[in-house]
């Protein structure tokens, strides 16, 4: 009995050490490479849930696309609560301070009622914001880190953020939210999505396996791009095609970005 009881006591202790050091422990998993991989995501799922959140509004892979606005606020929440804990210099605390502050805003739109045009005009803003924060940590991340591993890991990730950017763009021009700015912007990632790709390839770090899912993922490019300059056919199939080939980028990508931090130095 007495043996049972102090069984239940270490229990409850290491519980309540564990929920509040969640922070620290998460921390204390980061390393530089898995920070920048990470705070790489970051700037992937601000595009990824923008994208999403248009999606339900219109309809597109409803159930799918509520899943995946779903994991997406999850997601970023935790991995932004690691990264604050991890920063290692007083610019990227402030950094994620920053970004902290300005994902309440975004977290509310995309959480606080059923998709409407009227949030999706406001998300339009606040998501190149977060998005903006993201990108400015990931390259602290990167610099902090001063390896070749660390930029590809960089670059990996950036393509990930890429294919959702696209994307966004096209769902937010299907439901009437778009500017000569939008219309700029999508030209230029898909420009640089194009370019990186190729400088991807070029490394001399890929292993056989690396190199494979890139030539995959460049297969998956043609097609992508073919959906987003999709002209022929219903609208409604033109945005599932998009939707679908979007996220097999992503697939990929990730896969990609977590083999480089596997081999970096």
């Amino acid at each position: 009995m007495k043996r049972d009881c102090l069984k239940s006591l270490w229990l409850l202790v290491y519980a309540l050490v564990l929920f509040g050091a969640v922070e620290s422990v998460a921390a204390d998993a980061l390393n530089v490479n898995s920070a920048i991989n990470k705070a790489g995501s970051q700037r992937m799922l601000s595009q990824r849930m923008a994208k999403a959140y248009c999606q339900v509004g219109l309809g597109v892979e409803t159930e799918s696309s509520k899943h995946i606005l779903d994991q997406s606020v999850t997601l970023f929440d935790k991995q932004l609560g690691e990264l604050k804990a991890f920063a290692p210099t007083p610019e990227i605390k402030d950094t994620y301070a920053k970004l902290a502050q300005v994902w309440l805003s975004y977290k509310e739109l995309l959480a606080g009622s059923k998709p409407n045009i009227e949030n999706a005009r406001k998300i339009a803003l606040v998501n190149e914001d977060v998005l903006k924060l993201a990108q400015q940590g990931t390259a602290q991340f990167e610099k902090y880190s001063g390896s070749p591993g660390g930029k590809l890991i960089n670059i990996a990730g950036r393509q990930r953020m890429l294919s959702q950017r696209m994307a966004k763009f096209n769902v937010f021009r299907a439901w009437g939210i778009t500017s000569p700015q939008m219309l700029q912007d999508l030209d230029a990632a898909a420009k640089e999505f194009a370019t990186a790709q190729d400088v991807l390839l070029a490394a001399p770090q890929n292993t056989p396996q690396i190199t494979r899912e890139l030539q995959l993922a460049k297969t998956q490019w043609f097609f992508f791009d073919d959906a987003i300059k999709q002209t022929a056919g219903s609208r409604d199939d033109q945005l599932k095609n998009v939707a679908t080939t979007s996220e097999r980028i992503l697939q990929v990508m990730d896969g990609v970005t977590w083999m480089y931090e596997g081999i970096a130095k």
